[in-house]
Formats: structure tokens, C-alpha cells, sequence
């Protein structure tokens, strides 16, 4: 009777148990299949649309910049306990003319993005940027401390004089 419980067990384990790794998908699938397909000069923006879909990311500056981003990430290693990992990450940058004309395109691959070198220092504000709860947290003690108003009128009075 124990043999064929743990075979039932055993079966019910491994059929349940899936060797097949979870792929999330994050953007448009195969952007560098699909990006092929869109022609310098000859491509506007219904091409884009009807191929692509909608950008990720609008950019107005003299020209419209599109941003197509695809993602794919699977989980990691039995050893990394689960966490998940970057396997594919392409960004597809389209340049677009006041009439709507594809005018430059440039696609970026994981091989490409490591070339980038990104700046590590950080610039300091002028002011001191507050949190909006502090700032409403200090009008409601202003408020309770003097309700009416009153001491802002005599400091005022003072100042004048």
C-alpha cells in the first residue's frame, strides 16, 4: 500500500512540475524583426503604427522622436532563488519629420546599451526640495499656533514702523 502511495505521489509531483522557464514579455515582441520592415524616407507615421503600434515614449523637439522599447526577462537559476533575469532588451528610436516621414532610425540591442557610458555624479539643488506632507504638516501647525491669524498682523505692523 506505502509503494503505491509514493508512486502516486511521485507522479503527481512530476507531472505537475514544469521544465519549461516563465518568459515576461514587457513592450512590442520581436521589435528587431518588425523594425526591418520600416524604410528611411519612404515610411510615415500609419507604417509605423500599423507595424509597431503605439510608441512607448513620444518626444517633441524639432522632430517627433518615437521610442519602442521590448523587454523579455526569465527567472533565474534554481540558485538565485527565483529572481528574475534580463535576456533580451532592444529600444528602437525613430526620428520623424513635420510631415510625418520616417527620417532615422536606430536600434539598440543589450550588446549595444553596455557600450553606453552613463554619468555617476549628481548635481545639488539650489533649495531644499520638501515633501508635500511636510509642507502641509507645517501649514497645519502654523494654523493650530495661531488660528486667526494674528501674529503675522503684528509682525507686520512691526515691519512697517
Amino acid at each position: 500500500m506505502k509503494k503505491i502511495l509514493y508512486i502516486i505521489i511521485l507522479s503527481l509531483t512530476v507531472t505537475n512540475c514544469s521544465f519549461k522557464k516563465v518568459v515576461k514579455q514587457h513592450g512590442v515582441p520581436f521589435l528587431d524583426k518588425k523594425q526591418k520592415t520600416l524604410i528611411i524616407n519612404s515610411s510615415n507615421k500609419n507604417d509605423i503604427i500599423n507595424t509597431l503600434g503605439n510608441p512607448s515614449t513620444i518626444s517633441k523637439f524639432d522632430n517627433d522622436v518615437w521610442i519602442y522599447i521590448e523587454r523579455r526577462q526569465t527567472q533565474s537559476e534554481l540558485k538565485n532563488l527565483g529572481q528574475m533575469k534580463i535576456f533580451e532588451n532592444n529600444i528602437l528610436v525613430l526620428e520623424i519629420d513635420k510631415y510625418g516621414i520616417l527620417k532615422k532610425k536606430k536600434f539598440y540591442n543589450m550588446d549595444d546599451m553596455k557600450d553606453i557610458k552613463i554619468e555617476k555624479g549628481t548635481t545639488k539643488t539650489a533649495g531644499i526640495k520638501r515633501s508635500f506632507i511636510y509642507d502641509f504638516m507645517s501649514s497645519m501647525r502654523q494654523k493650530i499656533n495661531d488660528p486667526l491669524g494674528q501674529r503675522a498682523k503684528k509682525r507686520k505692523e512691526i515691519n512697517q514702523r
